[in-house]
């Protein structure tokens, strides 16, 4: 489970890039719930942040759960980055280098909430990471129209473990997927009970990573109280249907699905809900 304390390997933050960001927070809202809160450059923020500075924060029942900005650079696909707790960007950052990833934006502050770092692991997997300053990370988890769950589908998932057990410290268990589906590896947060685990692997042929021109990619998984009546809304305002709905046994009814720029996610009701 994802919690709030955000101890250092975990989820704590997630944001899109959209090249239109009035549409895609209409579509966020319509879909999950979300109340969106445009914001612009403060003062103090520098300059190059402040430069095509489009974008703001979702909030559900009043608490903030994503940010959401226009896509800028060039040739990026529409998506979601996930941002994992760390004590110390700039080790991070050697640690990342170290293991053979790329250090895609160098590590920064903005302002007084925090520092931040992206990278690519070594097989192109993109992914960011939060040094808390007064800002530690969304504040609804877990709970219905927020992140439950990250997971990564990459075509190599013992080097994936290498690399993200060396530069975020997580520990891995595997389970056998239902129907001979493969294995899935979950993650947890080093010295955590494994009731911590906040995310997965799944190993995937190139092929079936289209979108992101083959290479490995992360994506959110979102709580919803009725999968198929959220996949409804994806559908009714432009988005589609990779996979599901679906039951997946011990986990709950599931879809993966994509936004109306091709930004995917999954939406999942958990068992027992």
């Amino acid at each position: 489970m994802i919690t709030t304390d955000f101890v250092a390997g975990s989820p704590c933050w997630l944001d899109l890039g959209a090249p239109d960001v009035p549409a895609a927070a209409a579509f966020y809202s319509r879909v999950l719930g979300w109340e969106y809160e445009p914001m612009g450059g403060g003062e103090d923020m520098d300059q190059e942040m402040d430069e095509d500075m489009e974008g703001g924060m979702f909030r559900k029942d009043g608490k903030v759960v994503a940010g959401l900005g226009r896509l800028t650079e060039e040739g990026a696909r529409p998506a979601w980055m996930i941002y994992y707790s760390v004590t110390d960007a700039d080790a991070t950052t050697r640690a990342v280098e170290r293991a053979g990833g790329t250090v895609r934006v160098a590590p920064r502050d903005l302002g007084e909430w925090g520092r931040m770092a992206q990278y690519s692991d070594p097989l192109g997997g993109q992914f960011a990471v939060w040094q808390p300053g007064t800002t530690k990370g969304a504040e609804l988890v877990d709970e219905t129209g927020s992140l439950s769950w990250t997971e990564l589908y990459t075509t190599d998932v013992a080097a994936a473990k290498r690399f993200y057990g060396d530069v975020l410290g997580w520990w891995f268990s595997d389970m056998e997927l239902p129907g001979g589906g493969g294995t899935y590896s979950l993650v947890t947060p080093a010295g955590l009970p494994e009731k911590r685990m906040h995310g997965g692997l799944m190993e995937l042929p190139a092929e079936h990573l289209s979108l992101a021109g083959g290479r490995p990619y992360w994506h959110p998984v979102f709580h919803v109280d009725d999968c198929d009546a959220a996949v409804a809304r994806v559908t009714g305002n432009g988005g589609s249907v990779q996979m599901g709905p679906e039951d997946a046994e011990g986990v709950g009814r599931l879809a993966v699905c994509l936004d109306p720029s091709n930004a995917d996610f999954v939406l999942l009701t958990p068992s027992g809900d």
